[in-house]
């Protein structure tokens, strides 16, 4: 495959990392992939989200020419896709199999190829040409990798609204349990959508002479002679109409005490708001006891889901986000930061020639480790630009001195773990592969950039220019920094001087250091 393909994989690729919306990385992965090959139409037909065996419909179009809206399971095409998992090119009119796949009578040769996930199938992507054997070996390559690649990306994004989903699912959980066991201190009952009993602390069990055999038993039987009609009655509407009764007085008459109390009742709720049961709470007024402790059975569960987060995106971006909803909105502001660029040297000349698959496994070797580096060091990782990663450190939350230092810090263990014999990635053909690192603090903007219909995170301004210039100078294995990076890191780090360089965009020369080292 020429450098000129593989070229366009990687940025194609590159685009499927700008979104987190599954619709959006399906209408990236028809366009780049009509676009790129040249085809007349192309076309995404995907299989109902409950893998009923229904017609696959047609989600995304791109081509002036009218084509069918969708596909049976039963026909050939769908099924040979399902068997096989394998890319399918038709040449001509004249092949006897698969004509289907010819979706418009100016259409001459065909390409299909199947989207699918870890989990499950997606759809197929049919491209069309009007030209005959048009479907070689270069664009099949290039189709297939570019495929396979945007099945992993849809997959990773289910897995995050999957996350998303399950943290909903666990603060529903802790507001239960919350609900509950910050009431331990007085009576507590609760019944399921029956009216029977479910549940009940410890207190309950004590002063009301409740056991465990009384559970899945009806309350109200429960409680006819101890509590009186109008309670019960109370009790039975709450049930019915699910609202909520607060401070409701009476006394309980038990065989051997009476109690005065007030009684809290509450309807349980579970997902979709659907009726569950019951929340009974008595306050024992006779005794005015009062004690209290904290539900934290959910804290676990809610740190495992903020980990899985954290592994995509800064912690404190994260901290920041669930803590302050405002800044999901449309804007940006001022902040001073320090942004750093780090680009594969040698990266084009060892492409040339080389397998797509091959390529992508080097770059996401690479960018594991690399990205598990930044977010050590409290990094907010703007994007990934081809074989490139811009970061940034002072955003959302700015500490300007030690931004940089942990900016800096960075760049010299990514350079070190690059020179490093034990290193995980850069192997085989890529062993002579070496890093590239420009930095530049200062005043920026950041914040959600775009419009109402689609946003990202992102920063821009001269500090950021600047930092891709130099990124531009730094040779292999070099971490170079301005002289503003410079005043900020004080003498953590051994530092050599640099001959001023003219970047782009600015009238003097810049004032640049080599960052050598760290000192200890």
């Amino acid at each position: 495959m020429g450098i000129a393909t593989i070229q366009e994989l990687v940025r194609a690729s590159a685009l499927l990392t700008t979104d987190q919306s599954r619709a959006s990385l399906i209408s990236i992965l028809v366009e780049q992939a009509q676009d790129i090959s040249k085809s007349d139409v192309g076309v995404l037909y995907a299989y109902s989200v409950d893998m009923k065996r229904v017609p696959l419909k047609m989600i995304f179009k791109r081509g002036k020419y009218e084509i069918q809206s969708s596909f049976s399971p039963e026909s050939s095409l769908v099924q040979f896709m399902e068997d096989c998992g394998e890319a399918l090119i038709v040449h001509n009119r004249e092949d006897q199999f698969f004509r289907e796949s010819l979706l418009n009578a100016a259409m001459n040769s065909a390409i299909v190829l199947p989207l699918n996930t870890a989990k499950r199938k997606i759809g197929i992507l049919i491209l069309n040409s009007r030209k005959r054997d048009y479907y070689g070996k270069n664009r099949l390559h290039f189709l297939d990798a570019f495929t396979k690649l945007s099945g992993g990306m849809v997959h990773n994004v289910e897995l995050f609204q999957e996350v998303k989903q399950k943290l909903k699912e666990i603060e529903s959980l802790q507001r239960y349990q919350e609900s509950i066991f910050s009431s331990m201190t007085n009576l507590l009952i609760t019944t399921d959508e029956k009216g029977n009993i479910h549940y009940f602390n410890q207190a309950a069990a004590e002063r009301l002479g409740m056991d465990q055999d009384i559970i899945g038993k009806d309350f109200e039987a429960f409680f006819k002679k101890p509590l009186n009609k109008k309670i019960l009655k109370e009790i039975t509407s709450t049930a019915d109409s699910h609202t909520e009764i607060l401070g409701l007085e009476g006394i309980y008459r038990g065989e051997d005490r009476e109690m005065d109390f007030s009684l809290d009742i509450s309807p349980l709720k579970g997902r979709l708001g659907k009726h569950e049961g019951l929340t009974l709470l008595f306050t024992d007024q006779s005794r005015e006891q009062e004690l209290k402790q904290k539900a934290n059975m959910a804290v676990e569960e809610r740190r495992i889901v903020k980990d899985m987060f954290a592994r995509y995106m800064s912690a404190d971006v994260l901290k920041n986000l669930m803590e302050s909803p405002e800044l999901v909105q449309l804007g940006g502001s001022k902040k001073d930061a320090t942004v750093f660029f780090a680009d594969i040297r040698g990266y084009t000349s060892f492409s040339e020639g080389q397998e797509p698959e091959y390529i992508i496994e080097i770059l996401n070797e690479y960018f594991s480790e690399a990205v598990e580096i930044v977010i050590k060091y409290n990094g907010y990782i703007d994007k990934f630009i081809g074989d490139c990663i811009m970061a940034a450190w002072g955003v959302p939350v700015v500490n300007a001195d030690k931004d940089a230092l942990s900016g800096v810090g960075c760049a010299v263990e990514i350079q070190e773990l690059v020179k490093s014999k034990s290193r995980k990635f850069f192997h085989g053909k890529a062993e002579d592969l070496k890093v590239g690192i420009g930095m530049h603090s200062g005043p920026l903007i950041s914040g959600n950039l775009g419009s109402s219909r689609r946003m990202d995170y992102s920063v821009i301004g001269d500090t950021v220019n600047i930092a891709a210039r130099l990124e531009g100078v730094a040779g292999p294995g070099e971490v170079i920094i301005t002289q503003q990076t410079r005043d900020l890191i004080g003498d953590h780090f051994k530092l050599k001087e640099l001959k001023p360089v003219k970047v782009k965009g600015k009238d003097k020369p810049l004032h640049i250091f080599s960052v050598l080292k760290h000192v200890s």
